[in-house]
């Protein structure tokens, strides 16, 4: 497990610098909180002044350079044919590649051609968007697959470290205060927009804040441009709060009421709603918030017998027949009280010691204390952990990330709820309200099966953490991507326990452009496979080693770079084939050839996260056989989370083999 970083019992919070890339460093996301200075008390009267109402109240409109983003390119089509041929290179053997490229290069001279036109021209009619957008939106809709484990990832604090904050009550009363402080600068565009800035030194300031806001929004973008700053796109914040994924059959729709002021509180698998805004859409007090989170955590009610969260994780298809069973029997006004909900809260009664038990209940807990449909879920444990758990259809984390970051330190540098504060008394209209299912022995049935079908699923998925000791600093001080010595080590890791190569996803996203969703990094190189069977052999010198690595770090790079900026070929050769699908009974041979299942099968599946907040981040899987690895880099270290099906692959000894990876790699910096 990622190593906890925890601040001290009196003032600061210590924080380590998080990992630095081009499509994370972001000013939030990139600049070190070196410190965070808690306020221990805030005047009852300051609570219902701006100071208490907004996290953030921003000089830059939070839409402010919306309007004028650029527009996702589409990648020219022998562009894309020569990316994706380059990707398969390292999978095939010179037989299948030289089939394969046949196909290719038929596919770019024939087929390849209208798909790509009638791609321009249908983009050329949407500029309001990009031309991923709509097709990625259906991808995930249309999935049956459940969303737990296969799609909904987990973040997990770090510990803010003095006992007191880190009380479930208190420490779960601050973060909702904090997101509401968030949601409400969000909706009065009041929030900080994101912005990447090449040199936060220069752009990052009140001065090039004054001065884009002084730019029509229409041309905004290029002001900051002209300045090395780079905004991004803002267009999944909106969905954060109040919305949902609703089942139906086939596909999935999102539905998002605004005007909604409560937020719905899990408890032992009971469901409960709190009024947090007042009439006028305020933030209630710390007090009501405090007193209100109390009432629920003291209620006497035993755990629901028959818990109807645990329905959400099941096949899309299933579930949506039984949510509407539920709708007949009477339920509508309570799944619209679900649904409409600013954002959910688990109150979770677990006490979680190692942190493998951690990681395991914030992925995917026992599924009786949830709602996996809402867009994201605010977990607290018995013992102070904390985190979220999200549906990925609606957004690509860009947006969760931020809010993750910005209500933790809201929270611990600013806390509403600290020693001085009382709890209030609550009458019968502000007390939370307890929602209460109507259900026959059909859902009851529904619900035991759900149950022990989840279980299994639970009970087959492996996870392991892994730390090395090499870390950004000695990436840094040998010159070398710190992601590309990370992925390397993955490829290490791989081939050295199947003698094999893997396709290799790691994503990247493209939120520099209007509607950007995300870019395919394809890791697994012909300079990874190189290295990989050279260091294997034992017959190569260490100079020789050192030179292939540098090698890979280039074209690591180059490939990260390139996907940033919308030229990688993973989302293009997508839009091209859903074009395929509907215009024609027969797909192009390339979308057929095993070639192309082969590189989607993608058996390593990996994605980093460029957070100092973050103590560990998860998700299942994407193949049966594969593994998922999260990771992060640290200033020491680089750390792991590592998935996978146990009936298929050994989870064990693929950590051990990664550990042996990277200290095969840190042997041949150090054997210089």
């Amino acid at each position: 497990m990622l190593s906890p970083i925890t601040c001290s019992v009196a003032q600061l919070l210590t924080i380590t610098s998080p990992i630095t890339s081009y499509h994370n460093n972001t000013r939030r996301s990139s600049t070190p909180v070196s410190t965070i200075t808690r306020v221990d008390h805030f005047p009852s009267l300051g609570n219902l002044t701006d100071d208490y109402q907004y996290w953030q109240r921003s000089l830059l409109p939070t839409e402010h350079f919306q309007k004028s983003l650029p527009r996702l390119p589409i990648p020219k089509l022998d562009k894309t044919c020569e990316r994706y041929l380059l990707a398969l290179k390292p999978l095939l053997d010179d037989y299948s590649f030289s089939k394969t490229t046949r196909v290719v290069k038929d596919f770019e001279v024939g087929e390849g051609v209208a798909l790509q036109n009638k791609l321009v021209e249908e983009d050329k009619r949407n500029n309001h968007t990009s031309y991923i957008s709509k097709p990625w939106f259906d991808m995930y809709l249309s999935d049956r697959t459940p969303l737990p484990i296969n799609y909904n990832p987990c973040l997990i604090y770090i510990p803010c470290g003095e006992d007191f904050y880190d009380q479930q009550l208190i420490k779960t009363s601050n973060l909702i205060i904090s997101s509401l402080r968030f949601y409400k600068s969000l909706k009065d565009n009041l929030l900080e927009p994101e912005v990447f800035h090449l040199n936060p030194k220069k752009s990052d300031t009140k001065k090039f804040r004054v001065l884009t806001r002084l730019l029509p929004p229409a041309v905004s973008w290029y002001g900051a441009y002209l300045m090395n700053a780079y905004p991004l796109d803002m267009s999944q914040y909106s969905s954060l709060f109040n919305s949902t994924r609703i089942p139906e059959l086939k596909k999935d729709r999102l539905y998002q009421d605004k005007s909604k002021k409560h937020i719905l509180v899990l408890r032992k698998g009971n469901f409960y709603t709190v009024e947090v805004l007042d009439e006028n859409g305020d933030i209630k007090s710390p007090e009501f918030i405090l007193s209100s989170i109390n009432s629920i955590l003291r209620d006497s009610s035993e755990p629901n017998e028959h818990p109807v969260g645990v329905l959400t994780t099941c096949e899309r298809n299933h579930w949506a027949e039984i949510r509407k069973n539920l709708e007949k029997l009477g339920n509508g006004h309570v799944l619209n009280e679900i649904d409409s909900s600013l954002f959910v809260v688990a109150l979770d009664n677990v006490i979680l010691d190692s942190s493998r038990d951690v990681v395991r209940w914030f992925l995917h807990s026992d599924g009786t204390n949830r709602w996996f449909d809402k867009s994201f879920t605010l977990i607290s444990a018995t013992n102070g952990h904390a985190g979220i758990n999200f549906e990925h259809s609606w957004g690509d984390g860009v947006a969760v990330l931020r809010y993750f970051q910005d209500i933790f330190k809201d929270a611990n540098k600013t806390p509403r709820v600290t020693k001085q504060t009382d709890m209030s008394s609550l009458d019968s209209n502000s007390a939370p309200k307890k929602l209460n299912f109507n259900i026959d022995d059909g859902i009851k049935k529904e619900i035991h099966n759900a149950l022990a079908s989840y279980q299994n699923v639970c009970n087959s998925l492996s996870i392991h953490d892994v730390i090395c000791d090499i870390g950004k600093d000695f990436c840094k001080a040998h010159k070398v991507s710190p992601d590309a010595v990370m992925q390397l080590g993955f490829q290490l890791a791989y081939y050295n326990r199947t003698k094999k190569t893997a396709a290799t996803y790691e994503s990247c996203s493209t939120a520099a452009f209007k509607h950007g969703r995300t870019e395919t990094v394809r890791p697994c190189t012909v300079e990874t496979k190189e290295f990989c069977e050279a260091i294997s052999s034992g017959q190569e010198s260490n100079g020789n080693l050192l030179q292939l690595i540098y090698k890979c770090s280039v074209m690591h790079t180059h490939l990260t770079k390139n996907a940033a900026m919308g030229q990688g070929f993973d989302r293009h050769l997508f839009a091209l084939r859903k074009i395929a699908e509907r215009n024609s009974e027969n797909l192009p041979s390339i979308f057929t050839n095993p070639s192309y299942e082969l590189i989607n099968h993608n058996t390593l599946s990996t994605s980093t996260l460029s957070s100092d907040l973050v103590y560990a981040g998860a998700f299942g899987p994407v193949v049966p056989d594969g593994y998922g690895i999260a990771y992060m880099i640290r200033k020491e270290n680089c750390g792991m989370i590592v998935t996978n099906y146990k009936k298929h692959t050994d989870g064990e000894k693929f950590s051990e083999s990664l550990k042996d990876s990277f200290q095969s790699l840190k042997s041949v910096f150090t054997n210089q």
